[in-house]
């Protein structure tokens, strides 16, 4: 009996042992995954790879044959020679540089060369007075009085073309209240101070509001819109900055939740019928009246991760399959066809299924079941919560392949948020709620005006005259 009793004791230390072994195992591959993370095979930002190995260069974009540089036939940026100079000073001498013989004035030239130097204007501050007589009508004695300017309103005040200029370096080149306080000291002998430049956003923001609210009305309507969410701060304390846009839209809105208040509170998702291009965050597939597709650019960098951390060959035979898909789509599109034919797109998803097959046999759940997390759900490896998302998701997935409306990736609202993003880089977090919806309204417009080809200074400058420029709410 003893025996028995300690070959027990034995047995059940051996499954303790093997128990924890499986869960070391398990934690150093998590770590190991995170050492090995980086922008390429993750949703990192580029910077955080400053400070990790940068031996692996690979990028996820196909290599080219093209030159770095410039290509033949782009067209360049250099100065050109202007046909109506501003003035001309004309240098011609005054003595022969042989014989010193005086040359007389009504001499004319035998050629001329010509060089144009392109520069600005001395910058100064000018002042403009405005008097308003009163006169003393002969008829009935009474007194009448000149009116000022309609936006003459103060007896000292900045003219729009300094206000134009402070909404120009806060909301397009993120300046901080500070600095462009420095800035008009040093260029104009402004005393502005930071409160007043304050001031003078919030009137901005208020004149904008109603076209940043047609700008939403506008998505709403469009057949295909992108998401996106990002992380920022409002006094100290993490807010979401959310995004929505097309190719000539843009609409940014600041809020303190990420999910379903926050995009309700937008006002934009719960009235779209399109269809929505996103990251696969679970909030945007709360919206059922719409259609659904997901950036292929997020997919193909967990793959990658798959491939290189797991050596899964499914990963990259999954990468190759997206990359070819989207070249037969580009392909087609560029021959004039509007969509792919039925036989193809049932061979795509023929593919589809196979590789989603492949991945899961090669990602199977243990003899016991998945352990449970701490919050009681089961705990998957990353390849196999890929895998289960890719079958679960294929619509999204190939939707560039049933609609060529619909991008490959949501890269347009990537590009949308990261300007938001170096705005906080520059000027850190906001410091109240109204301050960081105003800068987003203005911000809306100036993202949407600059995407129409229309002159961001211009665009500014028209919201301190009568005629606002209004973008096209139309496909453009």
């Amino acid at each position: 009996m003893d025996l028995q009793k300690e070959n027990e004791q034995l047995k059940q230390a051996l499954a303790e042992l093997q128990e924890a072994l499986r869960v070391a195992n398990l934690k150093i591959k998590e770590l190991t995954e995170q050492l090995n993370q980086n922008s390429r095979n993750s949703n990192w930002p580029s910077s955080r790879d400053k400070s990790r190995n940068k031996k692996r260069t690979k990028s996820l974009r196909a290599k080219s044959n093209k030159k770095p540089g410039g290509q033949k036939g782009h067209q360049g940026h250099t100065l050109t020679f202007s046909d109506a100079p501003n003035s001309i000073e004309v240098h011609r001498p005054s003595h022969c540089q042989h014989c010193q013989t005086a040359f007389r004035d009504s001499q004319q030239a035998v050629t001329a060369e010509k060089r144009q130097v392109h520069d600005l204007p001395p910058l100064r501050l000018v002042v403009h007075e405005h008097q308003t007589e009163s006169l003393l009508c002969s008829a009935c004695g009474q007194m009448s009085r000149g009116s000022f300017p309609k936006k003459v309103t103060n007896p000292v005040q900045y003219g729009s073309r300094v206000q134009q200029l402070a909404v120009y370096l806060k909301t397009d080149q993120f300046i901080p209240y500070n600095r462009s306080h420095r800035f008009f000291t040093d260029l104009f002998a402004i005393n502005i101070s930071p409160g007043t430049l304050q001031n003078i956003i919030k009137r901005t923001a208020t004149r904008l509001r109603p076209v940043s609210n047609r700008i939403k009305e506008a998505l709403i309507a469009m057949d295909v819109v992108h998401f996106d969410e990002t992380g920022f701060y409002i006094a100290g304390k993490r807010h979401w900055l959310h995004t929505a846009g097309t190719n000539s839209l843009t609409s940014y809105y600041p809020h303190v939740r990420r999910g379903r208040i926050a995009t309700d509170a937008m006002g934009i998702l719960p009235h779209f019928q399109g269809t929505a291009v996103h990251d696969n965050w679970p909030t945007y597939y709360l919206y059922k009246q719409c259609s659904h597709g997901a950036c292929n650019v997020h997919h193909l960098r967990e793959l990658t991760a798959v491939n290189e951390n797991d050596g899964q060959r499914w990963a990259a035979r999954f990468k190759g399959f997206l990359l070819a898909s989207k070249q037969v789509v580009e392909q087609a599109r560029l021959s004039g066809k509007t969509a792919l034919c039925p036989s193809k797109i049932t061979q795509i998803e023929r593919i589809y299924t196979h590789l989603i097959q492949a991945a899961l046999q090669a990602n199977p759940p243990p003899s016991g079941g998945w352990p449970k997390s701490k919050k009681g759900r089961p705990k998957k490896p990353k390849a196999r919560n890929l895998a289960e998302r890719l079958e679960k998701r294929q619509r999204e997935v190939l939707a560039f392949v049933y609609d060529f409306k619909v991008p490959f990736d949501n890269n347009l609202a990537e590009r949308d948020i990261r300007m938001m993003k170096v705005q906080q880089k520059i000027s850190g977090c906001f410091r109240s709620q109204s301050g960081a919806e105003d800068f987003c309204t203005i911000r809306s417009y100036i993202s949407t005006m600059r995407k129409q080809g229309v002159c961001v200074w211009s665009a500014l400058g028209s919201v301190f005259s009568d005629n606002i420029l209004i973008p096209a709410f139309t496909p453009v």
